[in-house]
């Protein structure tokens, strides 16, 4: 979380774009990564530098190669051309606005596109950057800011950048690309991913489950850090997202990169409608909130997955997408709208029942409907199941979120400080606070969900229904309403002798009025 300094200038950037002239939140976005990426590229180039002259050796990686076309920068800037030197970002940022303008416009964009998009997963997302920066004014401005930001370590770089995705959202657009992060918290937390797992979300979008999966390793499996293979993986092999938009890719990839993933593996992909040959079975996790009430053609639809479930909606072919993803063994936590629950069509019916009878199917987390407010009041629930292929279902976990911390209007105004807000607050919470904040109790009871919790009352917050009784009728609802019992309160009945004591004392009452009455009267 940024406060302060930083906070107001990231503030004072993004108003130098609306005043300037951009006025679109996804854009200005897009163009501050764009900057960042130029700006990295001179930090990975300067860190190569200093290990070569540490060493004593050759440069084994240039990203900005000698001079151009054969020539040093002294002879380049005689025959009026642009040395590569001057396309670092240490570098054209001391120049004039006019000349840095014509340096970053005509020479660093089309070096981007085509010189680095051929090198790594996030470069190549590169190959379409343009700049949308209206006026040398501006770009100085922007640069000189964003220079000045103190991003010296990824936790710095991972909160800006978090922030800045934030702004996106408050400015009233595109808030539909971004989980609230307490429940992306929650969702990794009641997973748990591990040293070895391959990740994966196939509606990326800002890849908010796959950096905090990240933040999850970093601060449970130190062991990353010291074992050269798991290092490796983790920073090439253990995150992987798809998404179909080019900007959501750029911002995504940037995303993971500032909370220190070198190369996460984020790819140009529409996951309903390509077949998945190359990821089938390649996943261990899937962490994902995939788009709602979408419908699609069928001929549209990847043809292995109409062979899962024959339907046009898009919220039931993501869980069919899932399953293919999943290797055996594998399990996933994903957000659906609840008519996934309790949807009456052959198609609702056969995905829950794939999950039940065919795979294990651990839980469903009933969410309240303000959680994604002001962007839609649609109402939610985390499936997690675990991918077997041949069933294991015994018992299903429910459990019904009333609060995760903040008002369930469209303000969403917290309900509680800081320290006490999402999954693992640092301060412990006290019963009248857990009604403002069911998260850290959802973690809780989930530990116990093949214990304690078998025993709970379907009156509870928080109960087990047995398999038979959700396959009973067939049609395998998973609706937390269908199973949840209410407490009645008990009406307690006199007895006929305090009945009749009752009788006496009130005719006893009407007696000494009665004669009180004709005292007055007389």
């Amino acid at each position: 979380m940024i406060v302060g300094e930083v906070k107001s200038q990231i503030d004072s950037i993004w108003n130098d774009f609306w005043s300037g002239g951009l006025s679109n939140p996804l854009s200005v976005m897009e163009q501050i990564t764009y900057l960042l990426f130029i700006k990295r590229l001179d930090e990975l180039h300067t860190r190569e530098e200093a290990k070569a002259a540490m060493l004593k050796i050759p440069m084994e990686r240039r990203i900005f190669p000698e001079g151009r076309d054969g020539r040093g920068d002294d002879e380049m800037r005689k025959l009026g051309g642009r040395p590569y030197d001057d396309l670092r970002w240490k570098n054209f940022k001391l120049f004039n606005p006019k000349e840095m303008f014509q340096i970053v416009d005509e020479h660093v964009f089309p070096f981007i596109r085509e010189k680095v998009a051929a090198d790594g997963n996030m470069a190549k997302h590169m190959k379409e950057a343009r700049n949308a920066i209206p006026s040398a004014a501006l770009l100085a401005k922007v640069v000189d800011k964003l220079d000045k930001v103190k991003m010296d370590d990824r936790d710095t770089k991972g909160d800006v950048y978090e922030y800045m995705l934030g702004m996106i959202a408050s400015a009233g657009q595109n808030g539909q690309f971004r989980t609230p992060r307490h429940i992306i918290k929650l969702m990794v937390e009641l997973t748990k991913p591990t040293a070895k797992d391959i990740i994966c979300d196939p509606a990326a979008g800002t890849c908010g489950f796959l950096v905090e999966a990240g933040e999850f390793l970093r601060d449970n499996h130190p062991e990353i850090f010291r074992d050269p293979a798991l290092r490796k993986h983790f920073h090439d092999n253990a995150f992987h997202g798809f998404d179909f938009d080019p900007t959501m890719l750029r911002i995504g990839s940037m995303n993971m990169i500032l909370h220190g993933i070198e190369n996460p593996v984020i790819d140009a992909r529409d996951s309903l409608a390509e077949d998945i040959p190359d990821a089938k079975e390649a996943y261990s996790l899937i962490l994902a909130n995939p788009p709602f009430a979408g419908s699609l053609d069928y001929e549209a639809t990847a043809k292995d997955l109409q062979q899962i479930v024959k339907t046009k909606k898009t919220e039931l072919l993501f869980i069919a997408l899932f399953l293919r993803l999943l290797r055996t063994g594998g399990r996933a936590a994903v957000i659906v709208p609840d008519g996934v629950l309790f949807g009456s069509s052959t198609a609702h019916k056969a995905i829950r029942k794939l999950l039940v009878e065919d795979n294990k199917l651990d839980a469903v987390i009933s969410l309240p409907s303000g959680v994604f407010r002001p962007y839609a009041g649609v109402s939610t629930a985390i499936l997690m199941f675990t991918k077997t292929g041949v069933g294991g279902t015994d018992n299903v976990w429910f459990y019904d979120v009333k609060a995760d911390g903040l008002s369930l209007d469209d303000k969403r105004t917290a309900l509680l400080p800081e320290e006490k807000q999402g999954p693992v607050p640092s301060i412990v919470l006290t019963e009248a606070e857990h009604d403002k904040n069911n998260l850290p109790d959802v973690l809780m009871r989930w530990e116990g969900r093949v214990g304690a919790e078998l025993e709970r009352p379907r009156t509870a917050q928080s109960f087990c229904v047995p398999k038979a009784d959700i396959a009973k009728d067939g049609a395998y609802g998973l609706s937390l309403n269908r199973y949840k019992q209410t407490v009645h309160a008990e009406v307690k009945h006199d007895s006929p002798l305090e009945i009749i004591a009752r009788l006496k004392a009130l005719e006893a009452e009407i007696s000494e009025g009665l004669a009180k009455l004709e005292e007055i009267v007389r």
